[in-house]
């Protein structure tokens, strides 16, 4: 276990740290600094960018009243010293395990935790309402936005900034934290624009000394320098910043570029913003990984890792047994194949480039691969153009970052029935990461949109096949694969392309006396429960129903003329999922079978590992082989405990 310095061993809340004298803030960050390190070290989880906010955070909580004063982290990635500090010290060991500490900010953990995130770009937006809300109740209060420059690139952030902008009259600090990296480097004009702005740093380090001067000749001479010294910025600034500055355009008062490494400069900093009660924005400069070698000389592999041993940087457990590829390399792999068949095919993905392991497919067509940064919405508009014009677009988008997009689903792609093919990456309980990042509900929420085709592979061949499927020249719809995170089935995955009819399933395993309809991944978790079932001589029929729209019907009307017991498996919400849709045909075609649901419950579920989570949700092999007995029995009687899943 992770052991705390001297210093840091004495903090369990902000009142504490504000209790030190200034001159141990920088020994306190060399401590916090090694904690993160070890600790990460032993549990894994996001690493690099709390690292670099170690000095940013002690300086936040020494200078501003926390909880009173309210910080809001955007996506959380940078908070772990945030929570270090504010009396989870002792318990982050437990990061991102089943029932212990959150890999991200979430308002039930901790009064510190001002706003739950994990998505991007939220920060500037919530905290203006923090502020408003202030204000209108008549609390005196500061109140802080921290957001990275890769956030920048969402819509989200400008439509704060610019609504900011336009409340001068309220208390609202905003911090850019800039690194140039988000998970994997930052692009786009705005990183271009925030390069040459910090060029002119003579400029910035002129304007903050002549203000502080200002303030002197008010306290003395009872002069508003500083009030008639404004009041003339406006145009220094356009004829120094070659046309003015994007945040001052926005109303919004800008500082720096400063040194996010200095404490001691940051609380000297901070403590003059205090006083300036308006919306403002303070620029710091910092480095991905700070502190830790191999986190600094490879930041996009350092963005997030499992455990490692702190010496060497090398994982901490190696495997030498050939395993199943992750269905991502698979994605990437098979992209790369299918773009050397048909130039016409182009992949875009939403700052996820590794992630989604495009990366491979870049190295060989960089031309051709798209990230347009944290910009979902754009993504999938910018999809739907390129299809316009013979092109055929794949979106790589996480199944909870696709939720971000889903007008443009709606209005850009389907309505127009425009063929972009969506690789919808994380569909289902992706583990460590928790709530904001299951992909629970893409099945419910695609299904309803019409034109759209529904599917979901068994293994890493099939998803080849659904690839090779969904960009064939016939297909004139827009057509989404939903595949997990992880690891799949197959040690020999590359297999031959195929296609794959339109709305076809398969019978894996002959049975008797029940069905079990699998919808992607978790038929693996059926076929695991008939081996098991099979001792207590029960002998389940095991489908692989592939598509959740257009269904199956020619094999659905066998299923049902045979069985009336019916069990559907999903890694997705059961509301409006795939064993809805099974439901309706039941209904619609006077069926009267037996038909039981496992999938996702209509809970916020927790963070743990994949495997605690699926069996905490009731659809592992396991609770397959319990429902299936059950059924059989006459009655399903679940008591599935669902006493973690918040």
């Amino acid at each position: 276990m992770a052991q705390a310095g001297p210093l840091l061993s004495q903090i369990n809340f902000p009142s504490d740290l504000r209790k030190l004298p200034k001159d141990q803030l920088p020994q306190l960050c060399k401590e916090l600094r090694e904690f993160i390190i070890h600790q990460v070290a032993e549990t894994g989880g996001h690493f690099g960018a709390s690292l670099g906010v170690v000095e940013l955070t002690v300086a936040l909580h020494y200078v501003f009243n926390t909880p009173h004063d309210l910080i809001v982290w955007d996506v959380g990635h940078q908070a772990y010293g945030h929570k270090i500090l504010t009396g989870r010290r002792e318990q982050f060991k437990t990061l991102r395990q089943l029932g212990g500490v959150s890999g991200f900010p979430k308002r039930d953990e901790s009064e510190y935790d001002t706003f739950g995130v994990g998505h991007s770009s939220t920060s500037i937006s919530a905290a203006l309402g923090m502020a408003v809300a202030s204000k209108l109740r008549g609390i005196d209060r500061h109140v802080v936005a921290v957001i990275g420059d890769g956030a920048l690139t969402a819509g989200l952030a400008y439509e704060g900034l610019n609504n900011a902008g336009a409340m001068p009259d309220v208390n609202l600090l905003i911090i850019l934290n800039d690194n140039s990296m988000s998970i994997d480097p930052n692009v786009g004009a705005i990183t271009k624009y925030l390069t040459d702005l910090t060029t002119w740093s003579l400029y910035n380090k002129f304007r903050n000394e002549l203000w502080n001067a200002l303030g002197k000749v008010k306290e003395k001479f009872g002069i508003p320098a500083q009030e008639i010294a404004s009041a003339i910025e406006h145009k220094v600034k356009n004829t120094i910043l070659k046309g003015g500055n994007l945040f001052e355009a926005l109303g919004i008062r800008y500082f720096g570029p400063e040194d996010g490494h200095d404490v001691l400069r940051l609380v000297e900093i901070l403590e003059d913003l205090k006083q300036i009660k308006r919306p403002r924005l303070l620029h710091i400069k910092t480095l991905k990984g700070k502190g830790y070698k191999p986190a600094e000389e490879d930041q996009a592999k350092w963005h997030s890792t499992g455990k490692f041993i702190v010496e060497t940087g090398e994982p901490l457990e190696k495997s030498t047994k050939p395993s199943p590829p992750k269905y991502q390399d698979v994605f990437g792999h098979t992209m790369t194949e299918l773009m050397k068949q048909d130039e016409r095919i182009v992949a875009i993905t939403p700052a996820m480039l590794s992630g989604s392991s495009l990366t491979i497919t870049m190295q060989e067509f960089p031309e051709r691969v798209f990230d347009v940064g944290i910009a979902e919405q754009h993504a999938v508009t910018f999809a739907a153009g390129l299809a316009t014009q013979g092109m055929k677009p794949v979106v790589a988008i996480y199944s909870t970052f696709l939720q971000r997009a889903y007008d443009q689903a709606i209005h850009d792609v389907a309505i127009q029935k425009l063929h972009v093919v969506f690789a919808i990456d994380r569909a289902g309980l992706v583990g460590a990461d928790g709530p904001t990042h299951h992909g629970s509900f893409d099945i419910s929420y695609l299904r309803p949109i019409p034109n759209f085709i529904l599917s979901a592979p068994l293994n890493e061949s099939e998803l080849r096949n659904l690839l090779y499927t969904a960009v064939q020249d016939d297909i004139n719809q827009p057509f989404a694969i939903r595949y997990p995170r992880g690891k799949g089935v197959l040690i020999d995955w590359r297999t031959p392309m195929k296609r794959i009819p339109i709305g076809k399933g398969e019978l894996l395993k002959e049975g008797e006396d029940v069905a079990i309809l699998a919808y992607g991944h978790p038929g693996n978790f059926a076929l695991q429960a008939a081996e098991t079932l099979a001792h207590f001589n029960i002998h389940p029929a095991i489908y692989n129903m592939r598509f959740a729209k257009p269904l199956d019907e020619e094999l659905l009307h066998q299923i049902f003329n045979k069985f009336n017991k019916i069990i559907t498996v999903e890694d997705g919400s059961i509301i409006g999922g795939f064993g809805s849709a099974i439901l309706e045909f039941t209904n619609e075609h006077g069926y009267n079978a037996e038909v039981v649901r496992l999938g996702i419950p209509d809970k916020f579920i927790t963070h743990g590992s994949p495997a605690e989570l699926h069996k905490l949700c009731g659809y592992d092999a396991e609770a397959i082989i319990k429902t299936t007995k059950q059924l059989l029995e006459g009655g399903t009687g679940k008591t599935i405990s669902l006493s973690a899943a918040k």
